[in-house]
C-alpha cells in the first residue's frame, strides 16, 4: 500500500517538475524584459514569476528525491525479508552459533598404534626430530 502510493507520487512529482520547468524562461527571455516587453503586466509582476517558479521547482525536486530515497530503502527492505536472507554485514557481525560441549554426542573413534620396533617401542616417523 505504501509503494503505491509513493509511486503514484512520484509520478506527480515528475508532472509537476517537468511543467514548471518548461513554464520558466530561459535567459535569453531577461534581457527583451528589461526594454519593457511587457512582462510587467503579468499576474506575478516582472519578476515575481521567476523566483516562484524556481522555488517551487526547487522545493518539488527535493520531495523527488526523498520520494526516491524513500522508494528504494523499501524495495531493498522487500527483497532483502522476502528472500529470506540477511546482508554480508548482517551476517558477519552477528556470532556463530556455539553449542555446548556437553550438548555434543559421545564419538568413540580407533585409535592407531604405531608398529612396533624390535625393542617394544614404537617407531617414531621419520619426518620428527628425536
Amino acid at each position: 500500500m505504501l509503494y503505491t502510493v509513493l509511486m503514484i507520487s512520484e509520478v506527480l512529482l515528475s508532472i509537476g517538475i517537468i511543467t514548471l520547468v518548461l513554464m520558466q524562461h530561459g535567459k535569453g527571455a531577461d534581457a527583451g524584459a528589461a526594454f519593457g516587453s511587457g512582462a510587467s503586466g503579468t499576474v506575478f509582476g516582472a519578476r515575481g514569476a521567476g523566483n516562484f517558479l524556481t522555488r517551487t521547482t526547487a522545493i518539488l525536486a527535493t520531495l523527488f528525491f526523498l520520494n526516491c530515497l524513500a522508494l528504494a530503502y523499501i524495495v531493498a527492505y522487500q527483497a532483502r525479508h522476502a528472500a529470506g536472507t540477511e546482508s554480508v554485514i548482517d551476517k558477519l557481525e552477528a556470532p556463530a552459533a556455539q553449542v555446548p560441549v556437553a550438548d555434543l554426542p559421545a564419538v568413540d573413534l580407533p585409535v592407531e598404534s604405531a608398529p612396533a620396533q624390535e625393542g617394544g617401542q614404537p617407531k617414531a616417523p621419520a619426518d620428527l626430530p628425536e
